[in-house]
């Protein structure tokens, strides 16, 4: 049902090539990297008081763009395997069946490459949950996730923003090594967030014409071929595109669970930073403006098809969730937040923090 091989091999050849650098340069930046990302380690567990050293077992990957590709391919594959299996029982053995599944591989191998070409030049970092081994990456440790540090994104926007590269460096680290913390600290939170996914997945039509036209909208959009895509998807991202009804509870409850995570990054990232990033104040200020500023209108109808302004929103609405709750009950009170699934904020509690600390802290004082 999809061709992997293909969606690799179309995300490397359409990915931009990364900035230019020397040889001794690129050595140079891998280790500050490595370097960081070990320091942040004991930097996130002192200020999040999550974890201690024995619980980060989980890998350090310095990566390029190609490297990031082959890992998300890596991960999609490993995620969706219980979806496609019930799709390709679904279709049949028939000729009739064989055809479809290989022009609706490729198709779908093709539309895949596009999206990773698209972001693989412009993710920082990523905790990768869902990791499985790979013939040039390692698998993760007890956790099952590793993390990403893709080098050539980090030199190009540190040269974009025109700040001190070994400040910036470690300020990525910081938020990148959060997320490694709340899984490496958190043992339950991986195969719950696993659990919530493929209950989302289960509930997709299987129908194996129903989501190649649904792909065919998304790819429609995607390539601009429709006529005032954004006004008659009314904005809708790729994910809005390809679900079906029953899934919105479940993806509520996502969200709520990405917007802390991506909020608690982001929380940790300003609160250690005036410690150890001299520059942090003038990072953030520049980063911001970076995000605001706008793109092209292609860039910007790509984000709104792949749910990235959606992303950014989920760092503002965490982020100020997670403030709010710890100014309200302090770091202690805030961590009660991984006691369980059952502490998780609600989507409408990410919006209004002081009903969650009411929820949670009331039942576990009471």
């Amino acid at each position: 049902m999809v061709d992997w091989n293909l969606a690799v091999a179309t995300a490397t050849r359409l990915v931009r090539p990364g900035p230019e650098v020397s040889r001794d340069e690129a050595r140079a930046v891998v280790a500050e990297l490595r370097r960081h990302a070990r320091a942040s380690e004991e930097h996130v567990r002192g200020f999040t008081r999550l974890g201690t050293e024995e619980t980060h077992d989980t890998p350090v990957l310095v990566v390029d763009r190609p490297g990031w590709i082959r890992a998300n391919v890596a991960g999609f594959r490993e995620l969706l395997k219980p979806l496609l299996d019930k799709m390709q029982d679904r279709r049949g053995p028939g000729t009739g069946g064989a055809v479809l599944g290989a022009v609706g591989g490729k198709v779908t191998g093709v539309e895949l490459g596009m999206l990773l070409s698209f972001l693989g030049s412009r993710v920082l970092g990523q905790y990768e949950t869902f990791a499985p081994a790979t013939r040039d990456l390692p698998a993760g440790g007890q956790g099952g996730g590793r993390l990403l540090l893709v080098a050539p994104n980090i030199v190009h926007v540190e040269r974009e923003l025109d700040v001190q590269p070994h400040d910036f460096r470690l300020w990525v680290c910081l938020h990148e090594e959060t997320h490694r913390t709340q899984f490496s600290a958190v043992p339950w939170l991986r195969d719950h967030l696993e659990g919530e996914i493929q209950s989302f997945l289960a509930e997709t039509d299987v129908d194996p014409m129903t989501v190649l036209e649904r792909i065919r909208e998304a790819a429609q959009s995607l390539s601009g071929s429709r006529p005032d895509t954004e006004e008659d998807d009314g904005g809708r991202s790729f994910v809005e595109l390809v679900q079906t009804p029953g899934q919105r509870e479940i993806l509520g409850r996502l969200t709520a669970v990405m917007s802390l995570l991506e909020g608690h990054a982001d929380f940790v990232m300003d609160g250690v930073g005036p410690q150890v990033v001299p520059t942090v104040a003038e990072i953030r200020e520049k980063f911001q403006q970076r995000r605001a500023k706008g793109a092209s209108r292609l860039d910007t109808a790509l984000r709104k098809l792949l749910g990235l302004d959606a992303k950014l929103r989920q760092y503002r609405d965490g982020e100020r969730f997670v403030r709010a709750v710890v100014d309200q009950v302090g770091m202690d009170g805030f961590n009660r937040v991984w006691t369980s699934p059952n502490t998780l904020p609600t989507k409408s509690e990410i919006a209004k923090p002081a009903d969650w600390v009411a929820r949670v802290h009331r039942t576990a004082d009471s």
